[in-house]
């Protein structure tokens, strides 16, 4: 294929540049996929698109944005063993060397090979009418997904799924979720899935705390304030949740996830940046708690996700308030900056309507 193609980068100051590339043609092993949805996360945020503060994998190197694409293959490179032109795929974010330790587990999110690079920060990304990908790096998406559904497990459903499964939920626990972004939805949909047997949010944001409600993912939602802990308590019998996740990166969020939390209980921080300031003893060893850390997930994991969504009939497209085409890209990026929305999506084709 060849020809133009439109492209958005994030040079930083709150501004979003379009720029007209070449259609990429894929070598070996390599396919081009032509864009359906590609979901805009809070790490692009915090990290891009305000003012570029990351190093290392966290270094944006000024490539074509977006690190949630899926979309469908219209050209095949040599050498491929799995996918096909036509098929519908979802494209874990970063594309590790394939032979370190870590990329060998699945975990290319861990990747120690200086030729680590992550779609939308070290190579083009999800935010263009095409992106060039690897077979290696692909996840086949089933119909009964929508294209916006696979976009949001490349990385926010993703990420919780592999928090959850390090931490256990089942039907024994309780579960609080601080921090109702678009993460913190997702770890309540999901833990819900799971057969949590409580639910519980807390956020800032009056409008988060609403469209927890309304999709019916909590039984209770809470504002953060100093009346939090006391807030869950009351709705536990006292005791607190057998299982907290902090999704809100903020030192009160984090703290509420630790002292809401029950004797023996365990706690997953998901949320990224900033610190942290609690007291150990009481807060953390006397009561037996346990304190989790998980980033993003693995790619077998992705696919593990992928077919239970399926089998729980579960749609992460729900959480999308805001749909933009490309050439309104600049638009998308300022309302999931202002934080008055759920999820926001740039689409392509029928994942537009």
């Amino acid at each position: 294929m060849e020809g133009k193609m439109k492209g958005v980068t994030l040079p930083g100051g709150d501004r979003v540049e379009f720029r007209e590339y070449d259609i990429p043609k894929p070598g070996y092993g390599q396919v081009l996929v032509r864009m359906k949805c590609s979901t805009i996360c809070g790490s692009d945020i915090r990290c891009i698109y305000h003012e570029h503060v990351g190093e290392g994998p966290e270094g944006y190197q000024g490539v074509i944005a977006g690190h949630e694409p899926c979309g469908q293959i219209v050209e095949e490179g040599p050498g491929l063993k799995r996918f096909r032109k036509g098929d519908r795929v979802i494209i874990y974010h970063i594309s590790g060397c394939g032979v370190c330790h870590e990329c060998r587990q699945g975990y290319m999110i861990s990747c120690t090979s200086p030729k680590r690079a992550a779609y939308g920060w070290q190579r083009d990304g999800g935010m263009a009418e095409y992106i060039l990908a690897d077979e290696k790096d692909l996840v086949a998406l089933p119909d009964e997904l929508s294209y916006a559904d696979g976009a949001q497990v490349a990385c926010g459903f993703g990420t919780v799924y592999e928090g959850i499964e390090k931490v256990g939920v089942s039907g024994n626990d309780a579960v609080l979720v601080v921090g109702l972004g678009p993460v913190g939805l997702a770890c309540l949909m999901l833990c819900k899935a799971m057969g949590a047997d409580k639910l519980i949010g807390i956020d800032t944001n009056e409008g988060r705390l609403k469209i927890a409600k309304d999709l019916g993912l909590a039984d209770y939602v809470f504002l953060s304030d100093s009346h939090a802990v006391e807030n869950v308590l009351s709705v536990t019998g006292g005791e607190g949740c057998e299982r907290t996740f902090d999704c809100s990166a903020s030192n009160p969020g984090r703290v509420t996830a630790i002292k809401a939390a029950r004797r023996w209980g365990r706690i997953c921080f998901i949320g990224e940046g900033h610190d942290v300031a609690f007291e150990p003893s009481p807060d953390l060893l006397h009561p037996q708690k346990t304190i989790y850390g998980s980033w993003v997930t693995s790619i077998w994991k992705m696919e593990d996700l992928v077919e239970r969504l399926v089998r729980w009939n579960l749609h992460p497209d729900v959480l999308i308030t805001h749909r933009f085409p490309l050439d309104k890209a600049d638009e998308a990026y300022a309302l999931m900056a202002s934080g008055k929305c759920g999820k926001v999506a740039v689409c392509q084709d029928e994942e537009l309507k």
